[in-house]
């Protein structure tokens, strides 16, 4: 029979071959260094949207890596408002996702409040303001008073990936993580966030959402260890480009003993990619940054405005005039009119003939 991690003598004193994640340990801390180094040389405006973009992408990729997709215009319109950051083309946003939004943001902006069980609570009701998972209701804001356990379906045989903690046990252990993680030990902040992230994990206090939670507990603690609310990295959208080897390092560390080498390694390689991959994010924000100083006495209207700020913001898709008709409730000869004066004045550029027609930023990523 499976023995899990939680079962072994010992646990949750987990052990680890430190010699191993040193170097690990060392590059994560100096890429972080270098980004908020980087960022610290531009001004406040342009950090609060690379912050925006960062965070639209966490909030994203983390609902994404359990298949909900979320409607990222909302998202980052629901960051905008709350961060109190004007926006182009702002839009109305679902209660679950405005939701989602208000717990990440009491995670990264408080990083230094003790995380307890109200407040854990607070964000697993904002995760499901109806009391339902899709179109089943779940307990909400509390622990799980049932089994849990994680299988999927080959054909007709069912596979079980994992059995958490028996109900009765949650509280306690739930009691000793949260202990743990606001103890001002000497833990190194960056194992502290890999560690809770696997212990949560292991614990499954909650009927739904666990995966989304302990992401949201994993950016408070990275806020922590980096002793700032501003965030300009998804480690969330790492973990969704390598989804299969995020699950299978997982199930093996929580179906092993207490030695967590592996997970610590592959969540510190992971995390410093999320971090060199930002440098995308942040290359967008200060093109956008860059472009609208050259362009700062170029006669643009309104919605000529709005039309290059979606293009920076990453928007869906081809930009056509059938979009701009659509988007920005204009007639299709406007829509033409606006985009060929762009196109004159050097902004975008035409690709594509016929009905594949469709304009890009010229000279811009």
């Amino acid at each position: 029979m499976m023995k899990f991690i939680y079962e072994y003598d010992g646990f949750p004193r987990f052990i680890w071959d430190t010699d191993e994640i040193l170097s690990h340990l060392t590059n994560v801390a100096t890429l972080q260094g270098r980004i908020l180094g980087k960022m610290q040389q531009f001004g406040f405006d342009v950090q609060q949207e690379a912050m925006l973009n960062a965070l639209t992408e966490e909030i994203t990729k983390s609902s994404e890596i359990e298949g909900e997709i979320l409607n990222s215009d909302q998202v980052r319109s629901s960051l905008a408002r709350q961060l109190n950051i004007d926006l182009a083309n702002e839009i109305t946003s679902s209660h679950h996702i405005d939701g989602v939004v208000q717990a990440i943001l009491d995670a990264v902006n408080n990083y230094h409040w003790p995380l307890t069980d109200e407040r854990l609570f607070g964000w697993h009701a904002a995760l499901f303001p109806t009391g339902r998972s899709g179109i089943h209701t779940i307990q909400v804001a509390k622990y799980r008073t049932d089994e849990m356990h994680v299988v999927s379906n080959k054909g007709s045989r069912e596979i079980i990936h994992y059995v958490a903690p028996s109900h009765e046990k949650v509280p306690g252990q739930m009691a000793e993580l949260l202990r743990w993680l606001n103890s001002a030990d000497n833990e190194n902040p960056l194992l502290k966030a890999a560690i809770a992230h696997l212990w949560f994990v292991i614990i499954h206090p909650f009927e739904d959402g666990n995966g989304r939670l302990t992401r949201i507990i994993t950016e408070m603690l990275l806020a922590r260890a980096e002793k700032t609310n501003l965030r300009f990295y998804s480690m969330s959208a790492q973990i969704q480009k390598d989804k299969k080897a995020y699950y299978k390092i997982l199930e093996q560390t929580t179906a092993g003993g207490l030695n967590i080498t592996a997970w610590l390694k592959w969540f510190l390689q992971g995390l410093g990619q999320a971090i060199e991959d930002s440098t995308a994010i942040v290359g967008r924000v200060l093109a956008k940054a860059e472009f609208w100083h050259k362009h700062a006495l170029t006669g643009l209207n309104k919605t000529q405005q709005d039309i290059v700020n979606r293009l920076f913001d990453g928007f869906t898709g081809n930009l056509t005039s059938g979009k701009v008709e659509k988007i920005f409730k204009v007639s299709q000869t406007t829509a033409f009119r606006l985009l060929t004066d762009l196109t004159a004045k050097g902004i975008l550029e035409v690709q594509g003939k016929g009905r594949s027609t469709h304009y890009v930023l010229k000279d811009y990523p």
